[in-house]
């Protein structure tokens, strides 16, 4: 007659295995504790351009002025001011454009760059 083997085998994660996926799910964590403050500026600033944009400002300076005085009330955006756009007329309305670079200290050496860039609607 045969015998079955009726022993439990073990199931679960090791210590070593836990170590590595906490350290894995910190490091996430914290650039995207350093990431999200610099997409919610792009969100910001594209929604100041596009605010300006469908005001139709005259003159290239007025639409410049209107930036600086939003960015002056507005603490998140530090990365583009008013001489930083750029402004053009197409089909008898205003177009405003803006890009920029964002780096991301993550530690030592190691930097997490970003590129935005948006246009007005």
């Amino acid at each position: 007659m045969l015998q079955r083997h009726t022993g439990r085998h073990q199931r679960g994660i090791s210590l070593i295995g836990l170590l590595f996926w906490g350290v894995f799910l910190a490091c996430g964590a914290v650039v995207t504790a350093k990431v999200v403050p610099t997409i919610m500026e792009f969100y910001t600033i594209q929604k100041a351009v596009d605010k300006i944009a469908a005001g139709n400002p005259a003159t290239v300076p007025a639409a410049r002025a209107e930036f600086d005085r939003i960015r002056s009330v507005e603490y998140s955006i530090v990365s583009v001011t008013g001489a930083d756009l750029e402004i053009s007329k197409e089909n008898e309305k205003v177009r405003i454009s803006f890009a920029y670079n964002r780096e991301i200290d993550l530690f030592g050496p190691a930097f997490l760059l970003i590129k935005y860039e948006g246009r007005s609607r």
